[in-house]
C-alpha cells in the first residue's frame, strides 16, 4: 500500500513538472511556437525585401545610362526636347475619377 501511494506521489509531480513546463515556465512551449511563428514571419518578410532590394538594384543600373535616364524623365515627368511637342493619350479605363 505504502508503494502504491509512493508511486502515484511520483505520477503526480511528474504530471505537475510537465504541465508546469508547458505552459507556466518562462521557455514554455506556447511561448516557443509564438516565436517560432513570428520567426517564420520574419523570414518572409525579409525575402520580400531582398527581392525588392534586387528590383531597385536593377532600376538603378538602368538610371545609371543616360538612355534610361532619359527615358526616366520622358516617362514620368513628360519632359521633352527643344523643337518636340508631347501628347499623353489616356483612356477611360486608365483615368482616376469621383464617383
Amino acid at each position: 500500500m505504502f508503494k502504491r501511494i509512493k508511486e502515484k506521489k511520483y505520477v503526480f509531480i511528474f504530471i505537475s513538472f510537465v504541465i508546469w513546463m508547458l505552459f507556466f515556465d518562462a521557455n514554455s512551449y506556447l511561448i516557443h511556437r509564438e516565436l517560432n511563428n513570428e520567426l517564420d514571419e520574419l523570414e518572409v518578410e525579409k525575402d520580400f525585401y531582398i527581392k525588392e532590394i534586387q528590383k531597385d538594384k536593377k532600376e538603378l543600373k538602368k538610371l545609371s545610362t543616360d538612355e534610361g535616364l532619359e527615358k526616366f524623365a520622358r516617362e514620368e515627368y513628360y519632359m521633352k526636347r527643344q523643337n518636340e511637342d508631347i501628347y499623353i493619350i489616356e483612356y477611360e479605363d486608365s483615368l482616376k475619377t469621383k464617383k
